[in-house]
């Protein structure tokens, strides 16, 4: 009974240390959750994506082609922030856009195919040490800027927070993720990036993906997929 007990502690410890991100804040509005991000399938669990290779990584949908309610107007150059009950693992922060395609809108794209393009990635402090640091250690919300020289129209702005804890060993990542709807306004054009797809920009075996992060202490981080596109 006393280790039956143990294992439950322990997996209600795991499983409160699991995160989603269910809203948008915008000019200081916290939307609903749920209204302007697709509902995900960890909703209740928490719970990540660990193959990098499941259709779940577009935007880990509950409801695959039932959109949210609603889509975010924003202008090019402004911030837009998901929040969350907090960011408990170690591991980078990446965002990114894909434009939804002329016939379709936010609500009903699926995301499919390589229409994304990262818009930020960030890295630890403390390589080389014991003392890692991540940007994104125990935030309650995380934000990015949407780049000046985007095209106007509707998107999907896909945030995806990697937990490295265990990624010592293939399929031990932990990616959280969401994707909200955006239409945007006052976009200059002509941002420059690669473009790929999800799944597919990442493979269980990328140095960002599978990573020690304790022992000995890493002298490198490589975040996966494309760089960061520009303007």
């Amino acid at each position: 009974m006393k280790l039956s007990t143990t294992a439950a502690l322990l997996a209600a410890a795991g499983a409160q240390a699991h995160y989603t991100f269910p809203a948008t804040i915008y000019n200081g509005v916290r939307s609903a959750d749920w209204e302007t991000v697709r509902t995900t399938e960890n909703r209740y669990s928490n719970g990540p994506v660990t193959d990098v290779t499941s259709p779940l990584m577009t935007c880990y949908e509950l409801n695959p082609g039932q959109g949210a309610p609603k889509t975010l107007d924003v202008t090019a150059g402004s911030s837009v922030t998901f929040a969350t009950a907090g960011i408990f693992h170690p591991g980078p922060l990446h965002f990114y856009l894909a434009k939804v395609p002329s016939g379709k809108t936010a609500q009903n794209f699926d995301g499919k195919g390589a229409v994304w393009r990262k818009i930020y990635q960030d890295g630890p402090s403390g390589l080389g040490t014991s003392s890692l640091k991540w940007p994104s250690d125990s935030k309650t919300s995380v934000s990015v800027t949407i780049p000046r020289c985007v095209e106007n129209g509707e998107y999907l702005l896909r945030v995806e927070h990697i937990a490295l804890h265990g990624a010592s060993a293939i399929g031990g990542a932990q990616l959280y993720l969401s994707c909200a709807q955006i239409r945007v306004s006052g976009g200059s054009g002509g941002i420059k990036g690669e473009l790929v797809a999800f799944p597919g920009a990442y493979k269980a075996t990328d140095p960002g993906i599978q990573f020690q992060l304790y022992w000995p202490p890493p002298q490198t981080y490589i975040n996966p997929g494309p760089a960061v596109a520009t303007c």
